[in-house]
């Protein structure tokens, strides 16, 4: 390890001393100088291979990590009150300190999904969406105006406070609802999203993070997409680290590691395929499978270019391959879409029964129907 790298852990640590004698994390100007202090140092392009730190400095990490987890969970409760005190909430959501932060998260996150994505995902679940739930907020009012958001939080008073912020909204309430429960509780209803958001601090170490994406993994549907926040280098100080290694019922599809303020990095996974039918028939499978026809048809031959490998028997076998994906894709869409509508009414219509029965809230917010409703 260079001196550099020795360097940055050093000052980790040090500030780390000090914010364990702090007598609580609410947001003062000293809690926020030294949280300021530690993400400066955090973003350094410093390579740090957290497996390669002794054990005092593991130990170190792995309370840094809780701290930062417990001091942002308290941000997020101050600016929720603070912004849902205002008569329209959302227009003053920029208040947020790292409001720009979650803009470019989202914007990468979308993107990503947008190049894996065969349509716009209608139904898409956020699990730990907190008492300020941007990331949902983001995506619904720039990039995805049509489609619906699930936010599980564990904690009711998490999601009181989000539902205030977003009820004075009445297109955006419509698409947005929030279920109290512990995502462990939760299984069959699980199925009907197209994408699950994975929340940084849900799980706050990698035996805690296992057990979260093997519950995911045994209750979603498959060819449903799995997008986790991760860290990598020194930012891995601030947040937990998934390893592809634990994905186990995943195929990885995309990893994106920052270089600028922003600090998550972000994996998207897809649940293995095994006979089952894919949620509200979305197939974003679809694309692996004919890049693996793509693979197969076009051999390596030495001396000649890709294109060059593939001669005209082969070519018409892959085209015509091709055609059929497509048609029969088109008519299975065009069924599809028909009874996605109408289980879509249908779940308009009724409260979440596995939720209800494991005693916890599920809201819908309507301009009739009060706030009630963290992970």
């Amino acid at each position: 390890m260079g001196c550099q790298e020795e360097l940055l852990i050093e000052k980790v640590c040090e500030i780390y001393d000090k914010l364990s004698r702090l007598e609580n994390l609410n947001p003062s100007k000293q809690v926020n100088s030294l949280f300021t202090q530690l993400v400066q140092t955090c973003k350094s392009q410093c390579h740090i291979d957290i497996t390669k730190l002794n054990e005092r400095v593991q130990a170190i990490r792995c309370k840094l990590i809780k701290l930062c987890g417990k001091a942002e969970g308290l941000l997020e409760i101050h600016f929720a009150t603070l912004i849902g005190s205002h008569d329209k909430p959302l227009n003053h959501i920029k208040i947020f300190p790292y409001y720009s932060n979650y803009l470019k998260l989202s914007q990468v996150e979308f993107s990503m999904l947008n190049k894996i994505c065969s349509r716009v995902p209608k139904h898409i679940a956020f699990v730990g969406s907190g008492p300020l739930p941007l990331t949902s907020i983001i995506l619904a009012t720039n990039h995805l105006r049509t489609t619906c958001f699930h936010n599980f939080d564990i904690d009711p008073s998490a999601n009181a406070k989000a539902i205030q912020l977003v009820s004075s909204d009445s297109e955006l309430s419509k698409r947005m609802f929030f279920h109290t429960a512990d995502i462990m509780n939760v299984s069959s209803s699980l199925r009907q999203y197209e994408v699950v958001f994975l929340a940084a601090l849900v799980g706050m170490d990698r035996e805690e993070k296992v057990r979260v994406i093997k519950h995911l993994a045994d209750h979603i549907a498959p060819g449903t997409l799995l997008l986790m926040r991760s860290a990598n280098g020194a930012r891995a100080f601030l947040y937990p680290v998934i390893d592809p290694c634990d994905l186990q019922g995943f195929e990885v599809l995309s990893v994106f590691h920052p270089s600028d303020d922003v600090i998550n990095s972000v994996i998207i996974a897809r649940k293995n395929s095994q006979g089952g039918q894919s949620p509200d028939g979305y197939e974003p499978v679809m694309h692996a499978y004919q890049v693996e026809v793509e693979s197969k048809e076009e051999q390596k031959v030495p001396g000649k270019s890709t294109t060059q490998q593939v001669n005209s028997t082969s070519r018409g076998h892959y085209l015509k391959h091709r055609l059929l994906i497509t048609s029969t894709k088109i008519i299975l869409d065009m069924a599809l879409t028909i009874k996605s509508n109408l289980q879509h009414a249908a779940y308009q219509k009724r409260p979440n029964s596995e939720t209800v029965a494991a005693s916890s809230d599920v809201t819908r917010i309507t301009k009739e129907q009060p706030s009630s409703g963290r992970h």
